[in-house]
């Protein structure tokens, strides 16, 4: 089974999780994982604006994807910031340019899964989720998230990310919150989920 993690980050929350996602996966036998990500739309004007240029060199060595990879697998680990309440703009764009795919039927029957970050604990975590879905839909993927076997996305004694719709992690307002040993725990958790089954589906 190959699975691949698409990601975007800014900061390079994301990145982590998807690094905690492959780690995940790993735990699967006979499972080959990749981590790449979708290309930068910014300019670097803005990216130094924003003070993000230093903290992507940090992953600039993860391999842009390119569209026709993505039928090249049997899973597919999506993971964005949040804006709005909905994807990045980055992600936006690269998979408004998946239309061959679509039309050709090509990620019909693959596993697809989310996770994300927002800036605070309601900045749309699970309206980020939800909204992204909607996309794997049309895609005819099978959709898989983080169960509730996974107890710690319950937990009550700190501020963490996680919910049946997939990983998440809060990255405060200033982004300086990375994330957190519970938060990487439920990405490993549903990268081994999502993998399991793939893996099962494949066979």
């Amino acid at each position: 089974m190959r699975a691949l993690i698409l990601f975007y980050s800014t900061y390079g929350h994301i990145y982590h999780m998807a690094e905690a996602v492959a780690e995940g996966v790993r735990k699967v036998s006979n499972c080959d994982v990749e981590i790449k990500r979708v290309p930068e739309t910014l300019p670097i004007e803005v990216l130094e604006k924003m003070q993000a240029v230093d903290a992507q060199k940090k992953f600039s060595h993860v391999p842009i994807c390119t569209i026709d990879e993505m039928k090249d697998y049997d899973c597919i680990f999506f993971g964005t910031p949040t804006r709005y309440g909905n994807m990045c703009g980055q992600m936006r764009q690269f998979l408004d340019a998946t239309g061959k795919l679509w039309a050709q039927n090509s990620l019909v029957g693959k596993v697809g899964s989310v996770f994300a970050s927002t800036g605070s604990q309601h900045g749309g975590q699970e309206a980020t989720l939800l909204s992204f879905y909607v996309n794997l839909f049309h895609f005819g993927m099978v959709l898989a998230g983080l169960p509730y076997t996974f107890k710690e996305q319950s937990r009550m004694d700190e501020i963490t990310g996680g919910s049946p719709y997939g990983a998440t992690t809060i990255a405060g307002i200033k982004g300086d919150r990375m994330p957190s040993e519970n938060e990487l725990n439920a990405a490993r958790f549903q990268g081994q989920h999502v993998a399991s089954i793939a893996k099962k589906l494949v066979s």
